[in-house]
C-alpha cells in the first residue's frame, strides 16, 4: 500500500513539474506571441504612415497642377480684358460720360 501511495505521489509531482513546465511554455510563448504582433502593429503603423504620406504628396501635386492651370486661365482672362480695355477705354469713357449727361 505504501508503495501505491509513494507512486501516487510521485505521478502528483511529476504531474505538477509538467503543469508548471506548461505554465513556463505557455508564459513564454504568449510573450512571443505578443512581441510578434507588437512588430506587426508597428510595420503596419509605418506602411500606414508612408502610404499616407504618399498619398499626401500626390493631393498636394495635383491640387498644384490644378492651381497653376487656374493662374494660367485667370492670367490670361485679366490680360484679355487689359487689351480690350486698353483698346476701348475711350469708348468707355464717352459712354460713362453719356449716361451721367443723361441724368
Amino acid at each position: 500500500m505504501d508503495s501505491i501511495v509513494g507512486r501516487l505521489a510521485d505521478i502528483e509531482t511529476t504531474a505538477e513539474a509538467i503543469v508548471e513546465h506548461a505554465q513556463a511554455q505557455k508564459s513564454e510563448i504568449e510573450k512571443k506571441v505578443q512581441a510578434k504582433r507588437d512588430r506587426f502593429d508597428q510595420e503596419l503603423e509605418e506602411e500606414t504612415q508612408k502610404k499616407l504620406q504618399e498619398i499626401r504628396q500626390e493631393a498636394d501635386a495635383k491640387m498644384e497642377r490644378i492651381l497653376a492651370g487656374q493662374r494660367d486661365k485667370n492670367r490670361s482672362t485679366i490680360d484679355g480684358l487689359k487689351k480690350e480695355f486698353e483698346k476701348n477705354h475711350n469708348d468707355y469713357a464717352r459712354e460713362i460720360l453719356a449716361h451721367i449727361i443723361e441724368v
